[in-house]
């Protein structure tokens, strides 16, 4: 299974950047998401860049990691996921989910 990381740029350097995210700073190759600029946020599988988002999304993405960390080691949630889990949606929402 393969996961990607939200990292955002520090520099960047034709096809690929310096990213930092989730305590660590990588080198990143960026040709499948085109220019990028420091500031900038990518989802990142396999130190490759797949995916340009914005802020939000990776603060998305890093609280839904931290639940999945935090389950791996055993912790029960104190928090709310900030998102439904498909068991709880509806039919309605589950299609728009699925593109049914």
């Amino acid at each position: 299974m393969c996961i990607g990381i939200p990292m955002q740029v520090v520099e960047a350097d034709g096809r690929f950047a310096l990213c930092e995210g989730r305590g660590e700073r990588r080198r990143i190759n960026t040709a499948l998401v085109g220019d990028v600029a420091p500031g900038d946020w990518l989802l990142v599988f396999l130190d490759d860049a797949r995916e340009a988002i914005d802020a939000d999304r990776a603060a998305e993405v890093n609280a839904a990691l931290d639940l999945v960390l935090g389950a791996m080691q055993g912790l029960e949630a104190q928090e709310d996921a900030g998102f439904a889990l498909p068991s709880q949606m509806s039919p309605e929402q589950m299609r728009a989910l699925t593109g049914a």
